[in-house]
């Protein structure tokens, strides 16, 4: 089961086990995009090639990247119920990445107890969401109100992150102030541990006031 974004972290997903099943590194079973908006978002990726990196392009002499055999997109209803109850081993990937709400739920619901499945965490999970109590392997999970023992085994593959880290945050910051003056940076995304750890580094540099506005605070920028 992958937890994961509809949006490019989805693809990514898809292109990974794509170059991972053309080089025999997994086994041929099923693979199951269950989730309609990563269907949609898919075809958008299909039309514009002429966005694609280098490598991703360099996929299109052999097809598109986002097929390849026992490869399906689920988005009925009854499509996607009929997964859990297939015979044999599988690989889901739906939505949402933090295990907040979509069809990633009725997976989770039916798997999550079994000692044979695997959960792979291809996103940030932020604090007070599914997708983090089952990252922290809390002994017990709740999903649609009824507690169920986590008996699955967790992978949680940190480098499908799209966040930079606090390196490359202050690299950021340098190149930002190369160009013209740094007064002050907003720090309005992370935890707060991580938060006050980047602001302490930036102040450290002398790179500029640092703050990181909270629930309800006023910024009055002015031009």
């Amino acid at each position: 089961m992958i937890p994961s974004f509809a949006l490019e972290r989805a693809q990514e997903v898809i292109l990974a086990l794509g170059q991972l099943r053309a080089r025999g590194t997994i086994p041929r079973i099923p693979v199951y995009v269950d989730s309609p908006l990563a269907t949609k978002l898919t075809d958008v990726f299909r039309r514009h090639p002429d966005c694609y990196g280098r490598d991703a392009y360099a996929l299109l002499r052999d097809g598109t990247p986002f097929e390849f055999d026992d490869l399906a997109y689920v988005t009925e209803v009854e499509q996607s119920k009929a997964i859990d109850a297939s015979p044999g081993p599988a690989v889901v990937i739906a939505g949402s990445g933090m295990c907040e709400g979509g069809r990633v739920l009725h997976h989770l619901r039916t798997m999550i107890e079994d000692v044979r499945n695997t959960i792979a965490l291809v996103g940030f999970q932020a604090e007070h969401t599914l997708g983090r109590r089952i990252a922290e392997r809390r002994p017990q999970v709740k999903i649609f109100g009824m507690m169920h023992e986590l008996h699955a085994e967790i992978v949680v593959l940190d480098g499908f992150s799209a966040h930079a880290d606090q390196r490359g945050l202050v690299e950021f910051a340098h190149a930002v102030r190369s160009r013209g003056p740094l007064r002050r940076v907003f720090l309005v995304h992370g935890e707060p541990h991580a938060q006050a750890a980047l602001a302490q580094q930036l102040t450290a540099r002398g790179l500029a006031e640092v703050a990181a506005p909270g629930p309800g605070d006023r910024v009055r920028l002015v031009g």
